[in-house]
């Protein structure tokens, strides 16, 4: 098959198709982190190049319901406003660009599609998502809840479950819960605050790719 995989730097998703005979390539606006067929720009100018599957990462900031705050005028926010960062109507237009760019990656010519994005505004705006996956379904010790939306493709079925710790939360509330590597015990993730927080939190789990790869890399 022809597989196109949209905004993904890392490589993973691609190369595991190519893995297993397919051809794969890569796009996003930055460059792949895995030397192999990928194309650095917008996947807008590629899309409709003839391809079988899609296997889409559109950026999930502003389409995460985390920070909906943010989406309040600044004097409205009492909060230390980060001057990177959009608040307001600057934020709420971006929003809306997230959306309209997910809906074209949807709306693509493509028999088979697939759009991964973590809990956000597309299942009111649009739709809910076909199922939700975890890392730890397919053999990596996290937790993530991520959105699949599907066209033409099935459910990802898990593969390896990764037993989380089992711990007390709240403490003496005689609740227990799992958690795994990713999580503190209370639930928060514990990757640090950083310039490149977002770029570890946005690449695709090994676990995800090679079951994307082993059970949608079947042609029709």
């Amino acid at each position: 098959m022809r597989v196109l995989v949209a905004c993904e730097y890392s490589g993973r998703v691609r190369d595991a198709f190519r893995a297993l005979g397919h051809d794969a390539i890569s796009c996003d606006l930055l460059p792949t982190d895995q030397p192999g067929p990928h194309y650095q720009g917008d996947v807008l100018d590629i899309i409709n190049d003839g391809f079988d599957l899609m296997i889409a990462h559109p950026p999930c900031t502003y389409l995460t319901i985390a920070a909906e705050w943010a989406y309040k005028e600044p004097h409205e926010i009492n909060k230390n406003l980060s001057p990177e960062k959009l608040y307001g109507a600057k934020r709420r237009a971006a929003r809306e660009e997230a959306i309209e760019f997910f809906m074209a990656l949807a709306s693509a010519d493509i028999p088979r599609i697939a759009i991964e994005n973590p809990v956000g505004v597309m299942s009111k705006r649009w739709r809910k998502p076909d199922q939700f996956i975890h890392p730890y379904q397919f053999g990596d010790d996290a937790s993530k809840k991520t959105g699949l939306w599907l066209k033409g493709l099935p459910p990802l079925k898990e593969t390896n479950r990764v037993a989380g710790r089992i711990v007390e939360c709240p403490k003496n509330s005689g609740k227990v819960v799992e958690r795994w590597g990713n999580q503190t015990d209370s639930g928060q993730n514990k990757e640090p605050p950083g310039k490149d927080r977002w770029k570890v939190r946005s690449t695709t789990w090994q676990g995800w790719a090679d079951a994307m790869a082993a059970q949608w890399g079947v042609k029709k």
